[in-house]
């Protein structure tokens, strides 16, 4: 916490579990006692600011008294003008927040900042036109890296406008990076990117890992059941790899491109593809018999299953109708879903990575995670695993992954662990240097 109190622009890259709000809330506190009249924006995802943030103030007695105010919905207009301690929006708010005259607080926190990794979004050029604006400016994340050292840009620009890694994306690329790969569209690290790179942001950044601070974490293990698609989708599967085309019954499966077709083949390895706009038909049931396996060995013990495509969700729902997807729940169910599953009353909670992932306290409810569909996203991936996987969990996490073999899914895996080796090199190393070992 030292860091975020005396710095005026810090990064703390703490796995969940850790405390990473609290820290930052009690930050707050020591720097509103030099600053009393202060504010704190927080921008931070969806399901972060609904059901992190409020409930992390109201959960400690020491922050019972500030008041929060969260951003969103219908009436977000007139809660702009509400007197607050701490305002919370998502990253999508920020577009609406830019166009009010608005007197913006003093210090920003931006939790779970590899959302501002990419600086051509919209979202970054907003923030980055009132990044002068802030006398304090922080960011919070556990994975700064998880799709490699690109993504560090974006987030380390949020605290010193390029002081340390260039004004822009340009000038670190050509300083780090080189052209490669096909038309020399991929970039690739230099050899001295990784410890130039810790060098430079070694004052402003913290590491702190949960195997080394969580003494007491369960054990965890990878378990990869892999399944064997029928032999009509095998031969449906080998032509549509092949010809870029497959026929089905309920139309062809055109792939105009290799991207568009590691897509349809990915579609294809879980059991649905999309054939026109929103309908798909079913190719397999091979994934959906392996888990209901899995289940059936549970015994009705809640049980988190991740999907990527909103077929999937469709089919698990038909296998499954008491089933709860919680990217289409409101807010208010959402809540409530959350507060059922950690007390052990919902069976099946399905979701979505990208809107999962962060923040959530998932463990009171199971120790199992399965992934339907594998995700490229090392990320969402990592994160995800981390909501059963932490502080409180009394119980053995399984991780379960369901892999078509000779699929598209094992390449996803592959490079999944790739990048999750060369993302844990850099933050040992970031460590390393910040301790100045």
């Amino acid at each position: 916490m030292r860091l975020l109190v005396e710095h005026e622009h810090a990064g703390l890259f703490a796995d969940p579990g850790l405390g990473k709000t609290a820290c930052m809330l009690e930050a707050f506190l020591q720097i509103r006692k030099r600053h009393p009249k202060w504010r704190l924006l927080v921008i931070a995802p969806r399901h972060v600011a609904h059901n992190v943030w409020p409930a992390e103030v109201r959960k400690w007695s020491q922050f019972s008294h500030l008041r929060v105010v969260v951003l969103h919905g219908s009436k977000k207009e007139e809660l702009l003008g509400e007197d607050a301690d701490i305002y919370v929006i998502n990253p999508e708010g920020l577009a609406w927040l830019a166009t009010w005259d608005w007197a913006w607080p003093e210090v920003l926190c931006v939790d779970e900042s590899t959302k501002f990794k990419h600086p051509n979004t919209q979202r970054f050029r907003i923030l980055r036109g009132y990044l002068g604006r802030f006398k304090r400016r922080f960011i919070l994340t556990g994975k700064p890296v998880p799709n490699g050292l690109m993504d560090l840009f974006g987030q380390i620009y949020i605290l010193d406008e390029g002081l340390r890694l260039g004004r822009y994306i340009t000038h670190y690329r050509n300083k780090w990076f080189y052209q490669t790969g096909f038309g020399g569209y991929k970039w690739a690290p230099r050899e001295s990117a990784g410890p130039e790179i810790q060098a430079a942001i070694k004052g402003i950044t913290l590491r702190l890992d949960k195997r080394e601070h969580l003494k007491e974490l369960p054990e965890y293990i990878d378990n990869v059941v892999r399944v064997t698609l029928p032999p009509k989708a095998r031969a449906q599967y080998n032509v549509l790899e092949r010809d870029f085309i497959v026929k089905l019954e309920a139309g062809e499966v055109l792939a105009l491109n290799a991207a568009a077709m590691t897509a349809k083949l990915r579609q294809f390895a879980s059991g649905g593809v999309y054939t026109e706009g929103d309908a798909w038909e079913g190719v397999h049931e091979a994934k959906l018999d392996a888990l209901d396996a899995i289940l059936s060995e549970r015994e009705g013990s809640p049980t988190l299953i991740a999907y990527q495509f909103n077929h999937t969700a469709d089919r698990l729902l038909a296998a499954y109708p008491k089933a709860l997807v919680l990217s289409r729940l409101t807010d208010r169910q959402a809540r409530a879903a959350l507060d059922g599953w950690n007390r052990g009353e919902v069976e099946h909670l399905i979701v979505h990575p990208a809107s999962a992932a962060h923040g959530l306290n998932l463990q009171g409810g199971s120790e199992a995670l399965v992934w339907f569909d594998p995700t490229y996203d090392l990320e969402h991936y990592d994160q995800l695993i981390a909501r059963l996987w932490r502080q409180g969990q009394e119980l053995q996490v399984v991780n379960h992954l369901l892999i078509a073999s000779d699929t598209v899914d094992e390449d996803i895996v592959a490079a999944t662990r790739s990048k999750d080796r060369a993302q844990n090199q850099f933050l040992a190393a970031l460590k390393s240097r910040l301790l100045g070992v």
